[in-house]
């Protein structure tokens, strides 16, 4: 459901000491132990039913960003992490862990390339910050509560979230509708990686 993944990507956080984990969000029965979780984009929509149906692996990540999983999700994976997922009038129910609705729309809600301030605090950008990339999406975020939502990005180019900000922090989350390519982004894989391995610490000792 998850499958765009830049390889640049993936090859960064390898360099970096990460050991890829590949993971089925419509069969796994469950989350296994990670020290972090990195969900690509894609297209959810067209697999919602199948994601709705695996509610143990969806309570297995639920539980774990409430333990602290640092989870950076792009696009698609931002999607999952919401409440509903809303196609064709149907409602499917999603993780939850974002008070984020999404309604499917028949044009894109966002196209193009995005630039972005870093202006609040997250686990892995420097505030300040630029970070640039694109986004592709038809889904229409409904912010269903923004009592205690921190927002990580300032837009000055693309859509975002509402034309004005993107990237949703809670606790070790950050979930986004712009993908990054590491080579032009090189604090992400070093953020996400170092979060990892503080976590990786943290449970051991």
């Amino acid at each position: 459901a998850f499958w765009f993944y830049y390889p640049e990507n993936l090859e960064s956080l390898k360099r970096l000491g990460a050991v890829m984990v590949e993971l089925d969000a419509m069969s796994d029965p469950e989350l296994p132990r990670l020290d972090a979780l990195y969900i690509g984009g894609g297209f959810p929509e067209t697999q919602a039913q199948a994601l709705a149906d695996n509610e143990t692996f969806r309570k297995s990540l639920k539980d774990e960003i409430e333990k602290g999983l640092p989870v950076y999700a792009e696009c698609g994976g931002f999607m999952y992490l919401g409440e509903r997922l809303q196609v064709d009038n149907r409602s499917y129910p999603m993780v939850g862990a974002l008070p984020v609705e999404f309604v499917l729309q028949k044009r894109p809600q966002g196209h193009g390339y995005t630039v972005m301030e870093v202006v609040g605090d997250n686990p892995y950008f420097t505030t300040g910050t630029t970070v640039r990339g694109h986004e592709f999406h038809y889904s229409r975020p409904v912010i269903t509560h923004e009592s205690g939502l921190k927002f990580a990005f300032k837009v000055a180019r693309g859509g975002g979230i509402d034309g004005i900000r993107d990237g949703i922090c809670l606790k070790n989350v950050l979930a986004t509708y712009t993908h990054v390519h590491a080579a032009g982004n090189q604090e992400w894989a070093k953020g996400l990686v170092q979060v990892a391995f503080r976590r990786k610490s943290r449970i051991n000792f």
